[in-house]
């Protein structure tokens, strides 16, 4: 059992992501001994903007949406984050995804800081020439910001391959030349990296497997529970299913679906792919997300959204191993209930890099104007994911902490030193 330090307080609510990502760093920083001044410098957003995206709609009226871009850090080079597309998103929720950015590519050591994007909308109700509309402004409003040298956007939740290309077409549009390097998460035609689809679920796959073999559970023997099937959930789970592990329950927006004898992956897959949402699968009897978290099983990963555990649920995980495939799954307030318990966590910003280290290798091969193959790519996100989750580990036992707080100061002296190295200017 690790050493637990009580966070600082929580000034608004448990479930504000900006909230629990600054209570974790609060803890890392103090046994880090973290100056004031570097304290406050890493703790604060270099950059928030909030911009307004009018566009037309296709029946000639005008709406008006709201977007973010949230730039965290970039002291350890471009800043890097996804744009997700959300009727729910905040500002608030913004800032934790753009700090979670520049611990997570501290630990797995690549030279990128840390941002986030999003628009406030919701495109199950908008056209593919609406989303499109939205995309394009988004972009041509960042112009300032955006670029292949300054900060790179990168799919997130509701975007994807497409959105991903009209945002590197109307950047270069404005350029007056191909740039290919302003954003990742392209289609691999279009200057995307084999492998970046399912980087992050793949990455999910590895560090699961190496806490399975720390706790010596055979693959075969092992039940795991996946909470959301979107790109990250659903690749997880088929790399999981195809080592051998049982997958007892998968869940989506439209709900939970739970197996004891174990789920048809990839006919669950196949199912998503025409009908975009679990709705209707027949593998398994319907369960709430709810539910779903508090089955009996090995391994859970929570690969939906934000603040799934909670203090209100922490008591009742029965997994030995949580693996988060989400950001932010699990709040400030239920980590010390997990440590009690002895879960083995694998925290986001370990677990789910292996999205933003095939970002890395694609931004790399765009600047080089020379690609790799798949195996390739997926050799080299295994030797980092490997190398990186042994370093958070050796931090953990180091400090005496969870392996949570173990990742919180690994990043954030990585990235302390770099600023006391560079020094402030001004």
């Amino acid at each position: 059992m690790s050493t637990y330090v009580e966070p600082g307080p929580v000034t608004r609510d448990d479930e504000n992501p900006f909230e629990s990502m600054k209570a974790r760093f609060q803890v890392a920083a103090q046994y880090l001994n973290l100056e004031k001044g570097i304290y406050d410098f890493l703790i604060t957003p270099a950059k928030q903007v909030i911009i307004s995206i009018p566009i037309q709609m296709d029946d000639g009226s005008i709406e008006v949406y709201e977007g973010y871009r949230v730039i965290h850090s970039q002291v350890m080079g471009p800043s890097k984050g996804g744009v997700r597309y959300a009727p729910d998103v905040t500002l608030d929720e913004v800032k934790a995804l753009a700090a979670w950015m520049t611990w997570k590519c501290a630990i797995v050591n690549i030279p990128f800081g840390g941002a986030k994007g999003a628009v406030k909308c919701d495109p199950t109700k908008l056209t593919h020439s609406q989303l499109e509309k939205i995309t394009r402004r988004y972009t041509a409003n960042l112009l300032e910001i955006l670029g292949p040298d300054s900060d790179i956007p990168a799919p997130d939740v509701n975007t994807n391959e497409q959105i991903m290309a009209w945002i590197m077409d109307t950047y270069s549009m404005h350029s007056r030349r191909t740039e290919t390097a302003v954003v990742t998460g392209k289609p691999v035609f279009l200057g995307g990296s084999r492998g970046r689809r399912e980087a992050t679920g793949r990455g999910v796959q590895i560090v699961t497997l190496r806490a399975m073999d720390l706790l010596g559970l055979k693959p075969e023997q092992t039940r795991v529970v996946v909470q959301g099937f979107g790109n990250v959930g659903s690749v997880g789970a088929r790399l999981l299913y195809e080592r051998g592990c049982k997958i007892v329950a998968i869940s989506d927006i439209s709900g939970g679906y739970y197996n004891p004898k174990g789920i048809d992956i990839p006919a669950a897959i196949d199912h998503v792919s025409r009908n975009r949402t679990l709705e209707g699968f027949g593998g398994g009897d319907r369960i709430t997300n709810q539910e779903l978290l508090e089955l009996d099983c090995e391994v859970l990963i929570p690969a939906a959204r934000e603040d799934q555990i909670t203090i209100k649920n922490a008591h009742k995980i029965k997994a030995k191993i949580i693996a988060e495939g989400a950001n932010g799954p699990t709040t400030a307030r239920a980590d010390k209930i997990l440590d009690e318990r002895g879960i083995f966590v694998i925290p986001d910003i370990l677990a789910n890099a292996g999205g933003v280290t095939v970002s890395y290798f694609e931004w790399v091969q765009n600047r080089m104007g020379y690609f790799w193959s798949e195996s390739d790519v997926n050799q080299r996100l295994e030797r980092i994911m490997l190398e990186s989750f042994e370093a958070v580990l050796k931090t953990a036992k180091k400090y005496g902490v969870s392996n949570r707080i173990g990742a919180y100061i690994l990043g954030v002296d990585r990235v302390a030193k770099v600023v006391r190295a560079r020094g402030i200017y001004g």
